[in-house]
């Protein structure tokens, strides 16, 4: 016969700990995630970033930041471009605007030139070219959230893109395709492709381009580098933030860098063609969505372009173009 335990000689934790002194335990508390800065939320959304680049001119689609020459004064930066290529580092400006329900991450690409490679007469190029994304954040509890959605700006066209297994479904605009992710850093982000010369952004496709130049960029917190060439397949761009001190939101009323409210300030071929983030606009998604919504008031055009939003809020605990 085994020996068996007399019941009044087990003690419980809880009751050992009273019978110490130490009062009564309690169930370990579950882990609490300490809040993500913007920077870290951007870094962990950030895509791997495809540049598509023409052989005529590699340089000219690099992405680079708005003061790349060291002013801000957007009348000298086409041609600037060509004074000194180490000037070209890659950056993408960021901002977080952010609901009770959802972040809205935009990441802003900048070049100086919007071009063609054929003789015109300035109708189809612009000095300064600004596009980008918005990222759809879910807060689920993690310290970064859950990838839901992304629009891309391609000219005066949004795109709308969904990861396989997001809710969100077609609403006023149509979902026009599959948001692929791809590993780096740690995390699994979203990935973007960006065309040569007129640099409208959509969803990369998953090529490898091979037998063509592209520049894949990388994100990074504080590195920032030139391409070797234009068919430079790793290189790190830098995250800045468009709310930075002396940034480029602080210079939206400066005369020398925009000529009206979100629009650079150009001179070479068409004059005032590019806009910053509150200034996109889609041409056909109707009267209720103003330009400049993609940044400003990401939860109204996501309320409107996507269904199937579960709990959803349109009221902003965070928003740095309008608070």
């Amino acid at each position: 016969m085994k020996n068996q335990i007399k019941p009044w000689r087990v003690l419980t934790a809880a009751a050992l700990a009273l019978t110490l002194g130490l009062g009564a335990l309690t169930a370990p508390a579950a882990p609490v995630h300490a809040a993500a800065s913007d920077l870290d939320l951007a870094y962990r959304w950030a895509p791997v970033h495809y540049q598509d680049t023409d052989s005529t001119d590699y340089d000219a689609d690099y992405i680079t930041a708005v003061n790349y020459d060291g002013d801000w004064n957007t009348l000298n930066n086409w041609d600037n471009q060509d004074d000194s290529l180490s000037r070209l580092q890659a950056k993408a400006y960021f901002s977080v605007t952010e609901t009770s329900s959802h972040w809205y991450i935009v990441y802003s690409f900048y070049h100086p030139r919007d071009w063609v490679d054929y003789p015109d007469f300035g109708l189809d190029t612009h000095e300064n070219d600004m596009e980008g994304a918005m990222m759809i954040v879910r807060k689920d509890g993690s310290a970064y959230g859950k990838f839901e959605g992304m629009v891309t700006v391609f000219h005066n066209d949004f795109y709308s893109y969904t990861p396989s297994g997001s809710p969100l479904t077609g609403a006023q605009e149509t979902i026009d395709g599959t948001t692929r992710l791809a590993s780096y850093g740690g995390f699994s982000r979203p990935t973007t492709f960006q065309e040569a010369k007129g640099h409208g952004i959509k969803a990369w496709d998953g090529s490898d381009y091979a037998g063509t130049d592209v520049v894949v960029y990388y994100p990074s917190k504080d590195t920032a580098e030139v391409p070797s060439g234009g068919n430079d397949r790793d290189v790190k761009y830098q995250l800045v933030d468009t709310f930075a001190a002396n940034g480029l939101w602080a210079h939206r009323s400066d005369t020398q860098t925009f000529a009206s409210w979100g629009t650079f300030r150009g001179d070479d071929g068409r004059d005032n063609a590019a806009n910053a983030a509150w200034g996109w606009d889609d041409s056909n998604d109707g009267d209720a969505l103003q330009r400049g919504l993609l940044a400003t008031d990401p939860a109204k055009l996501v309320s409107v372009y996507f269904g199937n939003l579960g709990t959803f809020s349109r009221t902003y605990t965070r928003n740095g173009y309008t608070q």
